[in-house]
């Protein structure tokens, strides 16, 4: 029995129609499935815990229909990681962990990924703690993550995305990661750059004047195609971490295109690590995202990797 979770809303809506014919090939196949559909944010994390808080014997099947935003809110469900095989048909925008996996955005291919269950990869799962100040009070919450993790510059390219007019309209055209771009720009024009320090592992401490953003990266892709960590690797039980500060907004306008290709890291200012763990302590509230959706500002952050404990159909 497969429990599919499907965001009807994903890619503006086309989600819809492309869940019709993998519905058609599940029936006309005789593959026994439940369909979950979400309606709001939080609807998919609801179904996730409902569907693993209590499994007796053997693995509960997920396949996700949707984006990477649906597949963060799946994992942030998922009570028993050990007893839970994920499949995912990609319909967003970006599709960052379909492109670094090598799955294909073809629904028929990648369901027929999971249905013939060919191959099932354990995969690293990141975990950010972030604090978040309010009133004079700090209080810390928990998020997973699949693909990356990341305050400032990044979080604020999300977050202005997921208010953006804009993609709706080129997600028809089948370009919405043009939107990614588009906020990028903007985003690097009019944010302001603060000072920072942030810690890796038991290291001496970064300190940052200027800083744009640091990402925690368990896969090679975000924002609709960025290689900020182009060695990440899924199975090694580490961060790889891509650190921006002291750039002139100029400079970093003529290198941010070479990140497509992942080629920034030849350039002074950009900076990448590999660690265990890595905290981010900031001089003020900036956004932070976790595979691109926006949970909130931070004054902190601590990510970390648990190794292998995602198991998806690939």
């Amino acid at each position: 029995m497969y429990h599919i979770i499907v965001n009807p809303a994903s890619r503006s809506g086309k989600a819809r129609k492309i869940w019709q014919r993998v519905e058609r090939v599940l029936k006309d196949g005789k593959i026994p499935f439940e369909t979950h559909f979400t309606c709001a944010a939080g609807d998919a994390t609801a179904y996730a815990s409902a569907l693993t808080n209590q499994i007796r014997d053997g693995y509960v099947d997920l396949l996700v229909l949707g984006g990477d935003g649906t597949i963060n809110e799946v994992i942030n469900g998922i009570v028993d990681l050990d007893r839970t095989r994920l499949g995912y048909i990609p319909t967003g925008s970006s599709n960052d962990l379909a492109r670094d996996l090598k799955l294909s955005c073809k629904s028929e291919e990648a369901l027929r990924v999971v249905t013939e269950g060919r191959n099932i990869r354990d995969m690293d799962l990141g975990v950010v703690t972030y604090t978040v100040e309010q009133n004079g009070e700090r209080r810390n919450h928990v998020r997973r993550f699949a693909v990356s993790s990341g305050v400032g510059f990044d979080a604020s390219v999300c977050e202005e995305v997921a208010r953006s007019r804009m993609k709706k309209v080129l997600n028809k055209f089948g370009i919405g990661k043009l939107s990614y771009l588009a906020a990028a720009l903007h985003q690097v024009i009019c944010r302001p750059k603060i000072p920072c320090k942030i810690y890796l592992d038991d290291r001496e401490p970064i300190y940052l004047k200027r800083f744009l953003f640091t990402v925690g990266m368990v896969h090679r892709y975000e924002g609709g195609g960025f290689q900020f960590c182009p060695d990440a690797d899924m199975q090694d039980g580490k961060l790889d971490l891509c650190v921006v500060g002291n750039l002139s907004t100029f400079r970093f306008l003529r290198i941010l295109p070479t990140a497509f290709r992942g080629k920034h890291l030849r350039f002074a200012g950009i900076d990448a690590y590999r660690a265990e763990k890595c905290r981010v302590e900031l001089s003020e509230p900036m956004w932070l995202h976790t595979d691109g959706e926006v949970p909130a500002k931070v004054v902190a952050v601590e990510m970390y990797c648990k190794k292998g404990m995602l198991h998806i159909y690939h």
